[in-house]
């Protein structure tokens, strides 16, 4: 039986507004003057599109429209903890989620003591072995530096909380990851081909040498198998597939690998320039390393079904 993973007008009109909104108020300038800080207006314009309380309540939406929004998100490169944000407004406690999801307070998710965004998080959520809690952070931040140009943080946390549901919201964690991830990565492949295509030598456009165009179209293909496997993973949640939240997992791990290959074939393609800070898309594959290294945590019961999956 065949599924159709074309969005359907609703989902179409979701990453539609998302991504004018991304051409209007996230430009690459933007996004490069963003780095190390949290992107403070950014986020609240985010929110009061109602991207953020997509997946709750309030928002309305499945997995589908949330796939649908992190493919413009990703191809803008947006700054922020997105993934995170998402799993949180499927964890915490009324209140908090409210806050969450409105853009009034910053959520770092991960395991500690090594916490994304923890300098500039307002609530705290620790993970393990495919559990989370609410946590409080004991002492002071110490704040990082990460070659992927995000605030981190050192701290030790104090669980409050034992949160319920944690693998439904690892799931769409998972699935924001994947979606994003794999369109950051088409944005990056994209702009090394347009590259290849102007890029002169020996009398020729480097595009022309199979050296530079074979693994271009391989990335492109591993990309587009990524994003069609998070949509396709999306389609199972939205539909309580058993096995939905491992096939989530595994559209995270393939597009993590089809971005990862992306950003170390585009800075070939691109040569010096693409490593560059003010070049053309250093930010980009700076993106995609800094969302690649950060968690969700993995469970056992994941992991099993993985190893079935062959991932």
């Amino acid at each position: 039986m065949s599924v159709d993973l074309a969005f359907d007008d609703a989902q179409q009109a979701i990453a539609d507004a998302i991504g004018q909104f991304c051409r209007d108020r996230c430009s690459d300038e933007v996004v490069k003057a963003q780095a190390g800080k949290f992107p403070s207006e950014l986020w609240r314009d985010l929110a009061e599109l109602g991207v953020l309380a997509l997946v709750t309540p309030e928002g309305e939406g499945g997995a589908l429209e949330l796939v649908a929004a992190l493919e413009a998100l990703g191809h803008a490169v947006f700054p922020g903890p997105l993934p995170a944000t998402f799993l949180a407004t499927q964890l915490l406690p009324e209140p908090d989620r409210l806050a969450v999801a409105r853009g009034e307070a910053v959520v770092s998710v991960g395991t500690p003591p090594l916490m994304p965004w923890a300098p500039v998080a307002h609530l705290f959520v620790a993970l393990e072995a495919g559990r989370a809690w609410k946590a409080v952070p004991r002492g002071e931040v110490q704040p990082l530096e990460t070659l992927g140009g995000e605030p981190w943080g050192r701290v030790e946390l104090a669980r409050e909380l034992e949160l319920a549901d944690a693998g439904r919201g690892l799931a769409l964690c998972d699935l924001a990851r994947a979606a994003y991830l794999a369109a950051a990565g088409r944005r990056l492949i994209e702009a090394a081909c347009e590259h290849a295509r102007a890029r002169r030598q020996f009398g020729r456009a480097i595009g022309e040498f199979q050296a530079v165009a074979h693994p271009l179209a391989d990335c492109f293909i591993r990309l587009s198998a990524a994003a069609t496997l998070a949509r396709a993973a999306a389609f199972h949640f939205d539909r309580d597939h058993a096995d939905a939240s491992s096939i989530a997992a595994a559209a995270r791990l393939s597009a993590r690998r089809a971005a990862l290959g992306a950003a170390y074939v585009g800075h070939q393609v691109f040569g010096a320039l693409g490593i560059t800070l003010e070049g053309p898309v250093f930010h980009v594959s700076r993106r995609i390393r800094q969302l690649a290294s950060e968690p969700p945590d993995e469970g056992p019961a994941r992991d099993e079904v993985l190893d079935r999956l062959g991932l």
